[in-house]
């Protein structure tokens, strides 16, 4: 039996300072995190210094496996080439590995052939700033149909052109890979993997938003555990970190217990 390997990205449990959601981690025998730059309040959006985050991480023994996320990054100018180097800067000093890139998801720049040239031309501008930092640029494709980019294939067509594998990785969200349809996975390639279910039989696939993914359960309608075992199957042995953006999930009085139940839940599925 292949083992998962569980990480935690700070949207599990987004109301807990930062030391204690490494403790959170820790307490669930989890060894790796992903820090987040969306969370008001909280790490890095409060001022958090990168040299704070990096001493936490190596306190509790863990690996900070992500800075999520650059925004808009495949609308390259120079107000995106600022804030990536910025958070390129953040990542290296925090000790994080890698930087999360998610395209634009405002239904802009979707014509076919905009789509690709606007990728291309975010990852050749990356691709120099990320190999100078030694940072990975992880690529996440958003299922929705509003998003500049739904498809793995075309971000993996991108990566390849650029001849730049040893610099960007593509992010498996559970989630987006069910919305967008596409059927290829590209587990060499993949760099993380998020996984979120949805478990409300009233909305549609076309509907489903951020605000309906919660903790894998029972009643997930989107196959995560025939998703991580297909991954698994096909060689991927890199992280599966829980991302739920639901407001009941982030209300949980003890976050612990509903996280151990949902590894629970897909350890005995793959």
């Amino acid at each position: 039996m292949t083992s998962i390997r569980f990480a935690l990205n700070h949207m599990a449990a987004p109301s807990l300072a930062i030391d204690d959601f490494f403790a959170l981690a820790r307490s669930l025998g989890i060894d790796a995190v992903e820090v987040r730059n969306d969370l008001s309040g909280n790490a890095i959006l409060d001022g958090t210094k990168p040299e704070t985050i990096r001493q936490a991480a190596a306190r509790h023994g863990l690996t900070i496996i992500s800075i999520n996320a650059l925004q808009r990054f495949n609308e390259w100018n120079a107000t995106r080439a600022a804030e990536a180097q910025e958070l390129i800067d953040y990542a290296g000093a925090s000790g994080a590995k890698a930087l999360v890139l998610v395209p634009k998801n405002d239904g802009t720049g979707c014509a076919d052939g905009e789509r690709q040239a606007n990728l291309r031309q975010s990852l050749a501008a990356l691709k120099p700033m990320l190999e100078e930092a030694g940072i990975i640029g992880l690529v996440e494709p958003l299922g929705f149909e509003i998003c500049s980019l739904r498809s793995k294939t075309e971000a993996a067509d991108g990566i390849e052109e650029l001849s730049a594998k040893s610099t960007f990785r593509l992010v498996h969200d559970t989630f987006h890979h069910h919305l967008a349809g596409e059927a290829a996975t590209f587990p060499d390639l993949t760099g993380l993997v998020h996984i979120s279910g949805v478990d409300d039989p009233a909305v549609s696939v076309a509907d489903m938003r951020d605000s309906h993914r919660v903790l894998v359960n029972t009643d997930d309608l989107l196959d995560n555990a025939g998703q991580v075992r297909a991954l698994l199957q096909a060689g991927y042995n890199g992280p599966f970190s829980f991302e739920p953006f639901a407001a009941e999930v982030h209300a949980l009085k003890d976050p612990a217990a509903a996280l151990r139940a949902s590894m629970d839940y897909l350890r005995a599925r793959v």
